[in-house]
């Protein structure tokens, strides 16, 4: 990029945030409401069952992100469910493919599985926008669909499967037929490892986890550098999403390199109706709250504030809101998932992952998880198999 395209860029970036930062505000305002006290379980006494295969015809693996389109645009069909691959294909070298290495998002209407994957979008990372995604593609479980029809997904690239050469990576901003039209690099976003947004009007708000910053790849032990970060973007319809506001709203979170999992540290995120964001503390076991999330001008230490800990908690990853107001965490280290009402009692533990005949059954094999918007139905990926899966 030249120097003039960066000046006007950073002009452009000025004049949106003077002209829409007060309005959002005001708007965000309107949206935020008392959170569900929680009522009965909602996922005590489901069973899991599988869909369809996440494997689309390039032979991507491992499924991360997952989202569900909220209305039908472009290619995107209401009630579909995307979801976003971190491994390229098998190889005799790497039976699993190479971590950060995925480049496709499925779309899966669960009402109509294919024995192959349908593609929303698999991205060239030689054909980007500017600024592009330094290090290359490789999906992570950031993945969300915003209601006017673009879909943003994080990207945390390797160049051959190992934490030594991980990447910053970027945000990708993808229009409804599946093309990036814009890249959200540099500035905060370092290793983004899970996402969640609220769009009021013109504004949508992201929420990142990070799990890069001052971690070494030569190190084992855990530093408190993860971070989340909140990303406002202008949503004009007529433009593609573009940020003009970001800020550190949280920090301390452990993370670390790890040879199976590329990295561990903050994954899931979840914002509830009372603007409190969740964030499953993976090496903490804990889920974490940052209250006042849309709203906060400082950064908070993630140590501070607990909403759960331990229990059936087992290294939490992906997260999500039940209808009843419920958190929904996914253990990386067991199979189970765990579900926490908002004043913190863990009120339901269901096995979705038992992975049979293996010494540590069902560890690695959840981490996206999404409930449907249109029928309630908790739908989720398995790892292990390669599988879209739902509770029922």
């Amino acid at each position: 990029m030249t120097d003039c395209a960066s000046d006007r860029d950073a002009r452009r970036r000025r004049r949106i945030r003077l002209l829409v930062l007060p309005l959002a505000t005001a708007a965000l305002l309107v949206t935020t409401a008392v959170a569900s006290a929680g009522g009965s379980s909602y996922i005590g006494g489901l069973t899991p069952s599988t869909i369809a295969t996440t494997v689309p015809a390039n032979g991507d693996q491992n499924p991360y992100g997952m989202a569900t389109v909220p209305r039908t645009v472009g290619k995107l069909v209401a009630g579909d469910i995307l979801i976003s691959n971190f491994n390229n294909a098998a190889s005799t070298a790497a039976p699993g493919g190479l971590q950060g290495t995925g480049t496709t998002i499925d779309q899966i209407n669960p009402a109509s599985p294919q024995t192959t994957a349908p593609l929303f979008a698999q991205i060239d990372p030689n054909h980007l926008p500017r600024p592009g995604c330094p290090g290359g593609i490789g999906l992570t479980t950031a993945l969300v669909a915003l209601p006017d029809g673009y879909v943003i997904v994080g990207s945390l690239p390797t160049a051959d499967g190992s934490s030594a050469t991980a990447a910053a990576g970027c945000l990708l901003v993808i229009n409804p037929f599946g093309r990036v039209v814009e890249t959200i690099a540099g500035g905060l976003i370092d290793g983004p490892w899970d996402m969640t947004s609220v769009t009021t009007g013109f504004i949508t708000t992201l929420f990142v986890s990070n799990v890069l910053p001052n971690i070494t790849s030569s190190t084992t032990t855990p530093s408190n550098t993860g971070d989340v970060v909140r990303i406002r973007l202008a949503t004009l319809g007529f433009l593609p999403p573009f940020p003009f506001d970001e800020d550190v709203i949280g920090v301390g979170f452990p993370a670390r390199p790890d040879p199976a999992a590329l990295v561990i540290g903050p994954t899931g995120l979840a914002l509830s109706s009372s603007d409190t964001l969740y964030v499953a503390d993976t090496l903490g076991n804990r889920i974490a709250e940052i209250p006042n999330a849309l709203f906060l001008r400082h950064p908070i230490n993630g140590e501070a504030l607990t909403l759960t800990s331990n229990g059936s908690l087992n290294g939490p990853l992906g997260l999500t809101l039940a209808s009843n107001g419920d958190v929904v965490s996914a253990n990386s280290q067991d199979g189970n998932f765990v579900e926490t009402t908002p004043a913190g009692k863990q009120v339901a533990t269901v096995t979705a992952d038992t992975n049979p005949g293996t010494p540590n059954a069902g560890a690695g094999a959840l981490f996206g998880l999404t409930v449907s918007p249109f029928n309630g139905t908790f739908y989720y990926v398995d790892d292990d198999m390669n599988t879209l899966q739902k509770l029922g």
